[in-house]
C-alpha cells in the first residue's frame, strides 16, 4: 500500500503507515531486553543487576538523539507541508550532522566520568566495577546510537517508515546473533554483551547514515549544511518534550533503583530490571505510534487542513485505548511466563518479580494517553505543552509517587506508584487536549 503524507488516514492506512514505525521502537527497546536475558541466565544476577543500574544513565545520554527527531521532524514535515522540499533537506541535514558531533562530545564525557557517576548513584564493589566496564564498551557507539534514535523519527518523515523498520530489524537481529555468540557461546560474559549491543547500535545508526548520503527514492537527502540556529532552537524546543520525557524517565528509574535498593537490596533492582524490560517494549508501541503519526499530524497542520487533523486526532485515541486494553491483558496473563524466564533460577527473586509485574501491569492502562498527548502537541510545534505533559508524567508524578507510596505500603508502593503517575497523567493530557481545541482546531 503506497501512502504520501497528504492522503486522507482513514482506521486501515493509518495503522499501516504507523505500523512500522511502532514495530522500530518496539525492535530498539528489545537491545536491552536481550542484553538483559543473556547476562541474567549466562553470567549471574549481579551483573544483571549492574546492567539495569547503569543502563538509565546510557539512556539519558542518547536521549538527544531523540529530540532532534521528534522536534526536528516536525519542522522538516511542516516545512515539507508548505511546499519548501529543499529548505526541508537542508534542515534535515543540519539535525543529522549537529547530532554526531554531540554524541563524540557526550560519548568522550560518559566515558570520563562513568565511575564517579555510577558510584554517586549507589552502586559500590563488584556491582560498581561491572556498570563502570559494561558502560566503557558502550559509550564510544553513542553517535551511533543517537542517529539511530533520530531516523527512527526522520524515516517516518521521509515516507520511508519501512525502511526504517527494515534497518531496525538488521540491528535487532544482529544484537540477538553476537549477544549469543559472544555470551553463550564464546563466553566473554558482561563484556560480550555490551559489545553485542554496541555493534548492533553502530549497524543502526551508520546505515541509515549511509542511505541518505547517497541518491534514494525517500523525501529526504543529505546535502551541504546550512548552519540555520532558529531552525535548531524551533527543534531543540519542540523536542524538548521528548528529551524531557526519556531523561525523566531515566532518572526516576534512578530513584527507583535507589528505593529498592533501600527496601530489598540488589533483588529488588533485579525485579525492576525484568519489569522495565517490558515497560520498555510496550510503551515503545505507543512511542513508535506517535512518532508515526507525527509527520502526518505536522504536514496537515502546516497545509491547514484541519479537518483531517480532527480526524486523525479523533481514530488516534480510539487506537490508543485499544492498544492500552489489550497491552494490560497481556501483562497480566504474560507475568508469571516472563519473570521465570528471566529470574526463574532464584524462587524468592522469581515471586517479587511477579508480584511487581500484576500490580505494575495496570499502568498500561494510562500510559498511552500522556505519551500520545505530548506527541500529538510536538506535531503541532507546540514545545511547551509537550514538555509539559511530560515533565507532569515522568518527572512530577513519578518522583513524588515512588517517594511517599512506600512509606505506606513499601515495596507494594513501589509498584503501585507508576500506576498512580500514569493516571494523573492521562487525566492532564485530557484536559490540555480539551482545552486546545479551538486554537488548533481539531
Amino acid at each position: 500500500m503506497k501512502i504520501q503524507l497528504a492522503d486522507h488516514f482513514g482506521y486501515k492506512k493509518l495503522f499501516y503507515y504507523t505500523l512500522p514505525s511502532i514495530l522500530m521502537m518496539i525492535f530498539t527497546s528489545v537491545y536491552g531486553v536481550i542484553d538483559g536475558f543473556f547476562v541474567s541466565n549466562f553470567v549471574g544476577k549481579t551483573p544483571f543487576a549492574a546492567v539495569n543500574f547503569i543502563m538509565p544513565f546510557l539512556m539519558i545520554l542518547g536521549a538527544l538523539g531523540f529530540m532532534f527527531g521528534t522536534g526536528g521532524g516536525a519542522l522538516i514535515a511542516m516545512t515539507m507541508g508548505t511546499g519548501r522540499q529543499e529548505k526541508a533537506k537542508q534542515l534535515f541535514s543540519l539535525f543529522v550532522y549537529v547530532t554526531i558531533a554531540c554524541g563524540i562530545v557526550i560519548a568522550i564525557f560518559g566515558v570520563l566520568f562513568i565511575r564517579p557517576i555510577a558510584a554517586l548513584l549507589g552502586a559500590e564493589g563488584t556491582m560498581l566495577e561491572n556498570c563502570v566496564l559494561y558502560g566503557r564498551i558502550i559509550l564510544p557507539a553513542l553517535p551511533a546510537y543517537m542517529l539511530q534514535y533520530e531516523f527512527q523519527s526522520f524515516f517516518s518523515t521521509a515516507g520511508k517508515p519501512q525502511l526504517g523498520l527494515f534497518f531496525t530489524v538488521m540491528a535487532g537481529v544482529a544484537n540477538i546473533v553476537l549477544d549469543a555468540l559472544f555470551v553463550a557461546v564464546f563466553h566473554w560474559g558482561l563484556p560480550g554483551a555490551a559489545a553485542a549491543t554496541a555493534v548492533s547500535q553502530v549497524i543502526g545508526g551508520v546505515v541509515p547514515l549511509i542511505y541518505f548520503a547517497c541518491p534514494n527514492t525517500s523525501l529526504l537527502r543529505l546535502t551541504k549544511m546550512r548552519y540555520d540556529g532558529s531552525a535548531l532552537r524551533k527543534a531543540s524546543a519542540n523536542g524538548s518534550s521528548e528529551l524531557m520525557s526519556n531523561v525523566s524517565m531515566s532518572l526516576v528509574s534512578m530513584l527507583y533503583n535507589v528505593q529498592l535498593m533501600k527496601y530489598t537490596g540488589e533483588d529488588g533492582v533485579a525485579a525492576y530490571g525484568v519489569l522495565m524490560y517490558v515497560n520498555m517494549i510496550f510503551l515503545a508501541a505507543f512511542i513508535g505510534y506517535s512518532v508515526g503519526t507525527a509527520p502526518v499530524i505536522s504536514f496537515h497542520y502546516g497545509a491547514g487542513d484541519y479537518g483531517e487533523l480532527k480526524s486523525l486526532l479523533r481514530k488516534s485515541l480510539f487506537m490508543i485505548g485499544g492498544f492500552s486494553a489489550a497491552m494490560f491483558f497481556a501483562a497480566e496473563i504474560l507475568a508469571g511466563p516472563l519473570a521465570n524466564v528471566f529470574v526463574g533460577y532464584d524462587a524468592a527473586l522469581l515471586e517479587l518479580t511477579k508480584r511487581g509485574f500484576t500490580i505494575y501491569s495496570f499502568s498500561f492502562l494510562f500510559a498511552g494517553i500522556a505519551i500520545f498527548g505530548s506527541g500529538f502537541f510536538t506535531a503541532l510545534n507546540n514545545g511547551l505543552i509537550s514538555a509539559l505533559i511530560s515533565f507532569l508524567r515522568t518527572l512530577l508524578f513519578q518522583v513524588s509517587a515512588v517517594l511517599i507510596f512506600p512509606l505506606l505500603w513499601e515495596i507494594d508502593g513501589i509498584w503501585f506508584s507508576i500506576v498512580a503517575a500514569e493516571m494523573m497523567a492521562a487525566v492532564v493530557t485530557v484536559l490540555f487536549l480539551f482545552g486546545k481545541r479551538k486554537q488548533y482546531r481539531y
